[in-house]
């Protein structure tokens, strides 16, 4: 498949978001795609919503915690395809501060992680060079 073959990309957003030293993730659930693997929280974006509100409302449905999107503060992407062959565009954000304690709205489990540990995680390709990015960067 070459960039031409490709459709228009499924844009979705991803929030990194640190407590002492580490990392949020989330365990996708059984009967989802890439289910038992680790991620960051987020989600698709909708058509005519902002990539920073709709990670504000991923994370209010999946972790239960109120985000303003000026909180969110771009630190990368990634990129993919989907099982369909779809092209994958994911956007992650830094997110400085929440109101709330997450919980596992939509995920089978929550962990804070080292970028260390996070290395040793099984996790769908798009996290990868995610994770990679953030122990470059750490806390910068």
């Amino acid at each position: 498949m070459t960039l031409n073959d490709w459709s228009t990309p499924l844009l979705v957003v991803a929030g990194a978001l640190p407590r002492d030293d580490r990392w949020l993730m989330q365990r996708r659930p059984e009967g989802k795609a890439h289910a038992g693997l680790w991620e960051f929280p987020g989600g698709k974006v909708d058509p005519g919503e902002w990539p920073a509100a709709a990670l504000a409302r991923e994370l209010a449905e999946e972790l239960d915690i109120a985000v303003d999107p000026v909180d969110c503060t771009p630190l990368g992407f990634a990129t993919d395809a989907t099982a369909t062959g779809r092209p994958l565009l994911m956007l992650l954000y830094r997110v400085a501060r929440w109101r709330g304690e997450p919980r596992p709205l939509a995920a089978s489990a929550l962990a804070w992680e080292t970028p260390a540990d996070l290395a040793r995680r099984a996790m769908p390709p798009v996290d990868r060079p995610l994770v990679a990015m953030l122990a470059r960067d750490a806390w910068g």
